[in-house]
């Protein structure tokens, strides 16, 4: 009995899921099916389709190679709406700390990429956010349903 629970679990953990998982830290990680360059390109374009400003592209990756250090393919994206970003900080100003908002674009040790981004609830909590609630929700769905467009064939 012991076997099949430990196996269906080391199963659960080795499957991919479709939907987001959402860590007690406030990272949000969704799995592409596509390479850390296309999925980088994807997240921009769907970004900008959204009137969201594209402020930097990093490429930690090329970065880490060009100091002789290697890493995993890895990208930053920095993107924000300066009317939403600015509404959260009127609510609480110290969410400025963490806007614009960032996704990060990784491999991972078994190749397999990921879409990973803050939880705007992390957010609400870390920053004692109130009285924007309808703007957290915005932000956390225009996210979600862009993450998982970025990330599906």
């Amino acid at each position: 009995m012991k076997k099949i629970i430990l196996a269906t679990i080391l199963l659960f953990i080795a499957t991919p899921s479709i939907s987001a998982q959402k860590l007690a830290n406030g990272i949000i990680h969704v799995p592409s099916d596509f390479s850390v360059d296309l999925t980088t390109q994807r997240m921009v374009s769907l970004l900008k389709g959204k009137g969201m400003m594209i402020f930097n592209q990093i490429k930690h990756s090329k970065a880490a190679e060009e100091a002789g250090i290697n890493i995993r393919d890895t990208e930053l994206i920095i993107f924000g709406n300066p009317i939403v970003g600015s509404t959260l900080m009127k609510c609480q100003q110290s969410v400025a700390l963490d806007l614009p908002q960032k996704v990060m674009i990784w491999e991972d040790a078994m190749a397999k990429v990921w879409i990973s981004y803050n939880d705007p609830r992390y957010l609400e909590k870390r920053h004692h956010i109130s009285g924007c609630e309808e703007i957290i929700t915005k932000v956390e769905n225009v996210l979600a349903a862009t993450a998982l467009s970025a990330s599906v064939k």
